[in-house]
């Protein structure tokens, strides 16, 4: 495999896969955070400049790592400006700044996430509401919740369309 410049545009699939998030996370924060700007081919094929990519980098310590809210990743672009989320993607400690906003708890998530080597179970709060996940894993369990919500779908419309008995051979069919 040819190893690309540092200079050289990457895919979406190129980003996610440097940065270990799903590609469908990178289309969600483009439309949160206004800043993530990719250039756009034809067919709508994205291609992020390397700014972009340390923009995102940024974007995901801030959240995964920091605790940050969306909305409080949005303040601090807004208050302390991209190129400090630039340079926190980096790694790069901008003198006489951090990553805090002005006030302490504003933008921090209610729960810490618990790292991941953590055991303890989720908690809920609300039917279908579960804290504890890191917004990584929280997007993994709804892709994968749409995923069988599909091929539950396909199931019932297989049984509608066919008249036997035996559910083997319509769950077969259903994924195809």
């Amino acid at each position: 495999m040819v190893q690309k410049s540092s200079e050289a545009f990457r895919t979406i699939s190129e980003v996610a896969t440097h940065i270990d998030v799903p590609q469908h996370v990178l289309r969600f924060w483009e439309t949160k955070f206004s800043q993530i700007k990719p250039v756009k081919r034809a067919g709508g094929r994205r291609f992020y400049r390397p700014n972009d990519v340390d923009l995102i980098k940024g974007i995901q310590t801030l959240l995964y790592e920091e605790g940050y809210t969306i909305k409080g990743v949005q303040r601090i672009l807004k208050e302390q400006g991209v190129r400090f989320v630039v340079d926190t993607g980096r790694g790069v400690e901008a003198a006489g700044t951090s990553t805090a906003p002005i006030d302490p708890e504003a933008g921090k998530a209610e729960l810490p996430v618990p790292p991941a080597t953590a055991k303890a179970a989720p908690i809920s709060q609300a039917p279908g509401e579960v804290v504890g996940l890191s917004d990584k894993q929280k997007d993994s369990l709804k892709s994968v919740l749409a995923d069988l919500v599909a091929l539950k779908a396909k199931v019932i419309a297989a049984k509608a369309s066919a008249s036997l008995d035996d559910d083997a051979p319509l769950l077969a069919r259903a994924r195809d």
